[in-house]
């Protein structure tokens, strides 16, 4: 899972703590002053290194400068008493991960591990583009030789060099990490910090604190200041995933960082300059979500600098074999089997499936076979798309109606203003579910009324309580 360095004076915390990251699957190992610290940090190359502030020697902060220059994308965690948060503060400013309170939470302190890790291994684990599979198997890629991701490519080349602003468009599961991490570690910043904040994975009450951080006091519970994410990546790149789910109400403050480089934390009073490049992705169509007054204007063409689109499988045909003999390779790699390769018959079903969940639903449906697999080349009955091949357009599209109802509802919420509101909303669905029933019985009200389950009398009562008028062909 992970090697852990702990640098801590104090021997009984570090066994205690040793035991508990032992239990959760961690390696770890221990110094006990600032230069066995260093020492370890470069014999062993941890993932993450735990750091108290205050040791016998010398500084924290001494000891953290000294294993960033070695491996400035190393995540360290700092420890601190209450008197020290402005240094731990000021090693954020500088490269740090984050940092914690002694005495600390065991949970929140194990979290912050596996976000710490994660955090690691995107910034460390380098994206290649457009590999050869046997060189690069065991390496995240964006593959694929059609057009439009040789477009994909070119884009990510051309902004790397700058600071511009990133969008990058597609649908779920096409790789829009891959290629956020492609335009970091290309970029003038790719020794700086990468950090990942999903704006639909943090619930909407949380989200602008771990965005801005928060000021002690700022609301109950907030006993201490605390530095967002986006101060903790100061210097680097900030990848915001699912960025058209973002609140309205934090989109405000979200647009002063991208106009004015600065940022308040809840609570705080003055502003706090920054210095990172943004990268955003989302899966939603943002035009209707402006026009639909769920994301603001202002901050879509601060967004649009440079977009970059990701295209699905089922657009780039080619693309998919390709996709399937790396993507072999690399987890075979990884769960340290043999590839078995794939046979004609299996490089047909794939190249015929129009894969609606992309690459992810690809490299899931490989990764059960290699499981089961004896070591005999892929075959097509063992590619099981019984369940996917049910789920046809149909499916898709209606998800994506229900979506916008989502949508219609929500913007009811924000812009009615009379109290009956449930009423009100209830009144525009009657009424289009009676325009479609006439419709689909072309004018026929009798049929209308017993399609929607409703007396006759009612439904003419209801035509004109909504106003709905009949063509000159209606029929009773």
């Amino acid at each position: 899972m992970g090697v852990i360095l702990l640098i801590d004076d104090d021997q009984q915390l570090s066994l205690s703590f040793t035991k508990i990251l032992v239990q959760d699957g961690y390696e770890t190992e221990a110094a006990y002053n600032g230069q066995e610290g260093i020492a370890k940090a470069a014999a062993i190359n941890p993932d993450l290194v735990i750091l108290d502030i205050r040791l016998p020697d010398m500084s924290g902060m001494e000891v953290f400068e000294a294993i960033h220059v070695v491996n400035p994308k190393l995540p360290v965690i700092i420890i601190t008493a209450f008197g020290t948060t402005e240094t731990a503060i000021e090693a954020i400013k500088h490269g740090a991960y984050d940092y914690i309170y002694k005495p600390f939470d065991v949970p929140e302190m194990l979290d912050l591990i596996k976000k710490a890790l994660v955090a690691g291994k995107c910034m460390s684990s380098p994206v290649d583009v457009n590999p050869g599979v046997d060189d690069f198997s065991d390496r995240e890629a964006l593959v694929g030789t059609s057009s439009q991701m040789l477009e994909v490519y070119k884009a990510i080349g051309r902004v790397s060099s700058t600071d511009a602003t990133v969008l990058i468009r597609g649908e779920s599961g096409t790789g829009k990490e891959l290629a956020a991490r492609a335009v970091y570690n290309h970029s003038l910043r790719a020794e700086k910090p990468f950090m990942v904040i999903n704006c639909v994975a943090i619930p909407e009450t949380l989200l602008e604190s771990e965005l801005f951080g928060y000021e002690k006091g700022s609301f109950t519970g907030a006993a201490h200041r605390r530095v967002g994410k986006i101060e903790q990546a100061m210097g680097g790149t900030v990848f915001l995933d699912e960025i058209g789910d973002m609140p309205m109400s934090i989109q405000a403050k979200f647009l002063r960082l991208l106009q004015e480089n600065s940022i308040e934390r809840l609570g705080g009073k003055e502003p706090i300059s920054v210095d990172v490049r943004i990268i955003a992705a989302t899966n939603r169509d943002l035009e209707r979500a402006v026009a639909d007054g769920l994301f603001r204007e202002d901050l879509y063409y601060r967004l649009q600098v440079i977009s970059i689109t990701m295209p699905p499988l089922r657009e780039r045909k080619g693309d998919s074999v390709i996709l399937a003999d790396y993507l072999l390779a690399r987890l075979s790699s990884e769960m340290s089997m043999v590839n078995p390769g794939i046979s004609p018959g299996a490089v047909s079903k794939i190249e015929q499936y129009d894969w609606p969940g992309n690459i992810r639903e690809l490299a899931n449906a490989l990764k059960k076979v290699l499981i089961f697999n004896r070591g005999a080349p892929v075959q097509a009955e063992e590619i099981t798309l019984t369940e996917l091949d049910n789920r046809n357009r149909t499916d898709i599209v209606e998800a994506t109606a229900i979506d916008g109802v989502r949508q219609w509802v929500r913007k009811c919420l924000k812009s009615e203003k009379e109290e009956k509101i449930f009423d009100t909303c209830l009144d525009h669905v009657a009424a289009l579910l009676m325009e479609e029933a006439l419709d689909f019985t072309e004018g026929n009200r009798s049929k209308a009324a017993k399609l929607l389950g409703i007396s006759r009398p009612t439904f003419h009562s209801k035509l004109d309580r909504y106003g709905i008028r009949i063509g000159a062909n209606a029929r009773e």
